[in-house]
């Protein structure tokens, strides 16, 4: 029997580091014949903001409080960042000296809504969800019409 309704499997890709960037999701209500997916490409990016939002948006889409979620990412950074503590280091410190500031806030805020694992798979290993995530976050990157990262772009 899983423990979790959801599983949510995201990925970031950036062509160079800032660039055209974009993200992907995969979403699967565990039991059920049910998996959405969402992506979407900004003009100048990095692959950290773009792994970070992935988390983000996925979790704003949960539409109950409490959800039980399992995130599947192939980024250290976030994967660490929560499972180790370090974020909640980070927000008691105003993320001094972080980069990032405003996407940990927001991933905070929307962590805080449900009862979220973070789990690491290795990227580019064949993990089904990882690749179409993958995929579709390097689609998002090359489309025509590219969304500003806002965060980004201000703070440069």
């Amino acid at each position: 029997m899983n423990n979790f309704d959801v599983h949510i499997y995201t990925d970031g890709a950036c062509r160079g580091n800032p660039g055209p960037g974009g993200y992907g999701i995969v979403m699967e209500w565990v039991g059920q014949p049910y998996v959405k997916e969402f992506s979407k490409g900004y003009r100048l990016t990095t692959n950290n903001r773009m792994e970070l939002l992935a988390v983000i948006v996925a979790l704003k889409k949960l539409k109950k409080n409490n959800t039980r979620v399992k995130v599947f990412s192939d980024s250290k950074y976030i994967v660490d960042a929560v499972e180790k503590g370090w974020v909640f280091n980070w927000e008691r410190t105003a993320f001094k000296g972080k980069k990032n500031e405003d996407l940990w806030k927001l991933f905070l805020k929307e962590y805080r809504k449900h009862k979220v694992t973070l789990h690491w798979i290795k990227g580019h290993n064949q993990h089904p969800q990882n690749e179409r995530c993958d995929r579709l976050a390097v689609m998002a990157s090359q489309k025509d019409k590219l969304s500003p990262d806002k965060g980004f772009e201000l703070s440069e």
